[in-house]
């Protein structure tokens, strides 16, 4: 069984690398085309370092992003492949394809890069660290109470974005040796700013349900998906009872650890297809498209999984229920939003109908919804956010010509090959 195991696993590498270089050269290929980023041009960075499995993280960030560069122009550095070349195709924002370490030199030394954002926590993010005189943030890919966003990898950044009151809290708690007043700036949610699009169904007398769980994780402490304990259940249940619509949207990754995961998720959608097939009036919704933000404002009721959506949802100031991880080693840490959760377990998913009808109910469960959402993301009044957000940059701006004009900058000599990674040539 080992000698096939390995087998499949070489296969699978070997797969991958193909696809990791016909990506390079399709993107190096577009690029040609676009010809040369002009000179002098960008005042921000976003790094992002990873495949395009991940690129849920940097969507949400897309619409904020373009409204900043109308005031500071933005780039994408990107460093693998798949990555970039889902970057190029979304044509949010312009991409600079770096997968060497001397290839992002010599663009950052075209270039007036004074902020680098980072949305997330990958290794390589150490890579980018070592070029000083610019200020390195980091603004995550969502708010949630995971053990991840009180990592002490943070005090690697010079600065961090929060969201608000909850997340100061949660820095201070678990850091030790770290100003949380002076390295973490609230910029409240500015995605929230942008919850709106198209609905892909006709709205009626239906109650809209969104179930959006998270992956299976890969590690015991965050193993907060839901979809092999609670999804099939509950989804089996607002189905048939006639007088709901389901919007189902699973994370791009479930499946990814664990087969049984997969599965589930694909039963789920097997299930919604069934239904609509039945009823087209049901107008039932698997949603994979990549735009965040319609499903969260629509959605009478969220269940959701310990995970960002939760917190996207609570800024909306509506009904949410949570699920219990299935799994007792999974970390929860219940000092906020989750000590007063409404929690919805595995034998609850059975009873999920009723337990919608509660929420929706309850006009205290909405008012404690309210208070909480107020405690994680501050002011949620529409435009707020995003004023916080440019201040914020506008005060790195300031501090980066304060310490410009204090200091003589000499040119970095930096050697070409040092910390490379083989792993980036394609």
């Amino acid at each position: 069984m080992g000698v096939v195991s390995d087998g499949k696993k070489a296969y699978r590498l070997l797969g991958r690398a193909l696809a990791t270089r016909s990506a390079a050269q399709r993107v190096q290929s577009t690029l040609r085309a676009q010809g040369k980023h002009p000179e002098g041009t960008y005042k921000v960075a976003v790094y992002f370092a990873d495949a395009a499995v991940n690129m849920y993280q940097m969507r949400q960030w897309y619409k904020p992003l373009q409204k900043l560069a109308e005031r500071w122009p933005v780039v994408v550095l990107s460093r693998n492949p798949t990555g970039a070349e889902k970057l190029l195709q979304e044509k949010a924002l312009p991409v600079a394809f770096v997968p060497r370490i001397n290839q992002l030199e010599r663009f950052l030394a075209t270039q007036d890069i004074r902020v680098v954002l980072y949305v997330n926590q990958n290794t390589r993010n150490f890579q980018m660290f070592r070029y000083g005189h610019r200020w390195h943030v980091f603004i995550s890919h969502g708010e949630s109470d995971k053990v991840y966003m009180a990592s002490n990898q943070i005090k690697s950044y010079d600065f961090t974005f929060i969201a608000g009151q909850a997340a100061h809290d949660r820095l201070a708690g678990a850091l030790w040796n770290y100003d949380v007043d002076e390295r973490a700036l609230r910029i409240g949610r500015p995605q929230a700013d942008y919850f709106e699009g198209p609905l892909p169904y006709r709205p009626d007398e239906r109650t809209v349900v969104l179930y959006s769980p998270t992956w299976e994780g890969d590690r015991q402490s965050m193993s907060y998906g839901s979809v092999l304990s609670h999804g099939v259940t509950l989804v089996e249940q607002l189905l048939a009872s006639g007088r709901h619509r389901v919007i189902y949207r699973p994370h791009p990754r479930t499946g990814v650890m664990d087969d049984a995961y997969g599965a589930a998720n694909r039963k789920i959608i097997a299930m919604i297809r069934a239904a609509n097939a039945t009823d087209p009036s049901a107008q039932h919704v698997y949603d994979d498209g990549p735009e965040v933000g319609w499903q969260i404002a629509a959605a009478d009721v969220a269940i959701s999984d310990i995970s960002a959506m939760i917190y996207d949802r609570l800024a909306t100031g509506k009904p949410l229920l949570v699920t219990q991880p299935a799994n007792p080693h999974a970390k929860v840490d219940r000092r906020g939003y989750l000590s007063g959760c409404e929690w919805l377990t595995t034998a609850g998913a059975a009873e999920v109908v009723a337990e919608v009808d509660r929420v929706l109910a309850d006009e205290q469960t909405v008012e404690r919804l309210r208070e909480w959402s107020t405690h994680y993301f501050g002011d949620t009044t529409p435009g707020v956010a995003t004023a916080e957000f440019h201040s914020a940059i506008e005060q790195l701006m300031q501090k980066w010509e304060q310490w410009h004009a204090r200091d003589a900058i000499e040119p970095e000599d930096e050697d070409d090959d040092a910390n490379d990674d083989p792993d980036d040539e394609a």
